[in-house]
């Protein structure tokens, strides 16, 4: 069913770029407050019923989720009972088709700057293989094609709804993920992934907060470990968190893999929920706190967080990763301005937009209270009337990873992008 390709790359690298481990399909919604608002009124929702927690059986328990995600102006990630809620409520709206996962948006962020990777993914069907840039080439552990949709809601500052005698302003724009795959829930890895990462300098690791079976996860836990043991020496781990399904399995990943991690990356909504409470991501105390609180319930080589005002590393060297830091920020940036088809000339031109000014504060002032600890990039201050906010995170460790490997050959990424070529293939 596959042939035989050479994973080829045009970074200068002895080493590949292998980015895990899952993949899907995402229904990309438009969002259209007079839909939702002819929604919240047909199914007669009133503000006591909606919420973050809302467990998804049903459309109407859809649109409850997805209002109290509106109300608090924060994106998360959330399960749902079948996918024909998906496919009903996404008819609703205009939306696009484009490929999701951690690693392969990553992928396809590196993709606009010239830079090859290999994927392992877990399904696979045409719209995959037609939508897959040029210069990525792919590991697929399935036995067949399948189509297991993850419906995205984007929606902006100042979304309106009325519910009841409320009304909703959401007071940040967001994006909401919505999921019932199978494939993702049972995570089967390849064989031939320990062949991968024989040649790899660069490893990716994320899309476990899907599985929802602790004796599965195990299995997977112990069958890339063993896969691990291919690794080069000197290569690096990079490891993605995200919002868990069942929360409680998250513990389980970090034991498994933890001290074969060298940098733990999380956004601000996974740094909280470790935390236990809200932290003010631009008060230097109450977030020097939370550093220290998140190592010790996430006790990683390095943290790396990312977050609307600022991304940061933070544990011993962490001013090694300023250049990372830098190109993640940028990618996401870009993405946030130009969506998927930004240009390698729009991610050069980056640094000419403003930084976010209370991300710059921030940063002078973390430095002296954790010298030596902690290494902070400001965000930019962007504005568009049209921003991409799905898959932000993504770029960012996109942006990342296309940093490390310009260290590796000691040049900036930013001065050495260039156009992708080949195409996507599948590898044995």
């Amino acid at each position: 069913m596959t042939r035989d390709v050479p994973v080829t790359r045009d970074v200068p690298m002895a080493r590949d770029v292998v980015l895990g481990l899952g993949s899907c399909l995402d229904y990309e919604i438009t969002w259209d407050g007079a839909v939702v608002q002819r929604l919240v009124d047909e199914y007669a929702v009133t503000p006591a019923e909606i919420g973050r927690d809302v467990v998804v059986e049903s459309e109407r328990d859809l649109v409850r989720s997805v209002l109290g995600f509106v109300r608090d102006g924060v994106g998360g990630e959330r399960f749902v009972a079948s996918s024909d809620i998906v496919e009903t409520f996404a008819a609703r709206f205009p939306r696009r088709i484009t490929l999701g996962g951690s690693n392969v948006r990553a992928a396809v962020a590196m993709s606009r700057l010239g830079l090859r990777s290999v994927l392992h993914t877990v399904s696979v069907d045409d719209n995959v293989r037609r939508l897959l840039p040029a210069g990525v080439t792919y590991l697929c552990s399935a036995e067949h094609d399948s189509t297991d949709p993850h419906l995205i809601v984007q929606f902006p500052t100042g979304a309106s709804v009325r519910v009841g005698d409320v009304v909703l302003d959401a007071p940040h724009p967001n994006r909401l993920i919505y999921v019932n795959d199978l494939p993702n829930r049972e995570m089967v890895l390849s064989p031939g992934l320990g062949d991968l990462l024989a040649n790899a300098g660069i490893f990716l690791v994320s899309g476990f907060n899907t599985v929802q079976d602790a004796a599965t996860l195990d299995a997977r836990m112990a069958f890339l470990r063993a896969q691990m043991r291919r690794l080069p020496d000197d290569a690096t781990v990079v490891f993605e968190d995200a919002g868990y399904h069942v929360p409680a399995l998250s513990a389980r990943v970090r034991e498994a893999l933890l001290d074969r991690i060298d940098v733990y990356g999380l956004n601000e909504d996974e740094m909280q929920a470790y935390v236990g409470r809200p932290v003010d991501l631009l008060a230097p105390g109450p977030l020097a706190h939370a550093l220290q609180d998140l190592r010790r319930a996430v006790p990683a080589r390095l943290l790396v967080v990312h977050t609307k005002y600022w991304a940061l590393a933070h544990g011993p060297g962490a001013d090694a990763y300023r250049e990372a830091l830098e190109a993640a920020t940028a990618m996401a940036g870009v993405r946030y301005l130009e969506g998927d088809e930004f240009t390698a000339e729009q991610f050069r031109a980056m640094p000419a937009h403003p930084r976010h000014a209370g991300g710059e504060a921030l940063a002078a002032a973390l430095a002296l209270r954790l010298p030596g600890e902690v290494c902070v990039v400001p965000a930019y201050a962007l504005s568009t009337p049209a921003p991409t906010t799905v898959g932000l995170g993504d770029a960012f460790v996109g942006g990342f990873v296309a940093g490390l490997v310009g260290e590796r050959v000691g040049e900036r990424v930013a001065e050495r992008v260039g156009a992708a070529q080949g195409s996507a293939q599948r590898v044995e």
